[in-house]
């Protein structure tokens, strides 16, 4: 094994791409390979992909500090990716110290990272699981550690559910995670949509069907249905760079170029 691959997990799929190691490329990451970099090369000529990653990358910090605002400080962190600058770990811990994290990821690359970043963090932790199992998330020993189910929790399934194909009836699972919350948890969330640019999107399709996890892009109404059961707060379910910004003007580009929705709901 080379020096460069020295970090990878034994077991790993080299040769098939992966959306967490692709996500990670898009931000200006390193733990990726060369299949995920031509991969992510190819989506760019289709869609604006980096500009998508960081913008959804900025919701996720925006959300993260709204919700410790709100008084959260557990966090359940589903299809984590690859860790990169603004963890949420990061960002809750910033401004409340105390906060609690489990990340959760299918992908191997970005749990041996997670748990290397966070070996010296008691209060956050990482485990590999498939968040259409919320039976094992939920129960599983780091789960129990770290988050007191009778307090408040925040479930983030931030940029992630498009890669769960209707078969497998996404909207269910969110709501088994919903009868786990208590009273006052939160749910953030944002995912791939057709509505912006249905034919660019079509392509992104065909790009994804090349990799561990095609992508399943719906339209508004369809990912409003994650949010049955939650309330959502102000703006509701808007383009990612929508989503409370933090200064007044979004840029017109990067409303086109978001391709997802997302939003913020309290349990109700």
């Amino acid at each position: 094994m080379s020096n460069e691959l020295s970090w990878v997990p034994e077991g790993v799929n080299m040769e098939l791409p992966s959306s967490a190691r692709i996500y990670d490329y898009l931000l200006g990451g390193g733990h990726n390979f060369e299949m995920d970099r031509t991969l992510a090369d190819r989506l760019l000529t289709v869609v604006p992909a980096r500009d998508m990653a960081r913008l959804n990358r900025a919701f996720l910090g925006r959300s993260v500090q709204y919700l410790v605002r709100q008084g959260i400080r557990q966090f359940l962190d589903l299809g984590s990716g690859v860790p990169t600058v603004g963890n949420v770990h990061e960002v809750a811990q910033a401004l409340a110290p105390e906060s609690k994290v489990v990340y959760v990821d299918i992908e191997p690359v970005a749990v041996a990272h997670s748990e290397l970043l966070l070996r010296d963090n008691p209060n956050a932790g990482a485990i590999q699981a498939d968040l259409r199992d919320p039976e094992a998330i939920l129960d599983h020993p780091e789960t129990r550690r770290l988050l007191d189910f009778t307090q408040p929790v925040a479930l983030l399934l931030v940029g992630v559910l498009q890669f769960i194909p209707d078969a497998d009836d996404p909207w269910a699972v969110v709501q088994r995670y919903r009868e786990a919350l208590p009273e006052g948890s939160y749910l953030a969330f944002s995912a791939f949509t057709w509505d912006g640019n249905r034919e660019a999107m079509t392509k992104a399709v065909e790009v994804f069907k090349n990799t561990q996890e095609p992508i399943h892009p719906r339209t508004r109404a369809d990912i409003l249905r994650f949010a049955e059961g939650f309330e959502l707060v102000e703006p509701g379910l808007v383009y990612t760079p929508n989503w409370r910004p933090e200064t007044g003007a979004v840029a017109e580009e990067d409303v086109r170029h978001s391709n997802l929705f997302a939003a913020v709901g309290r349990k109700v």
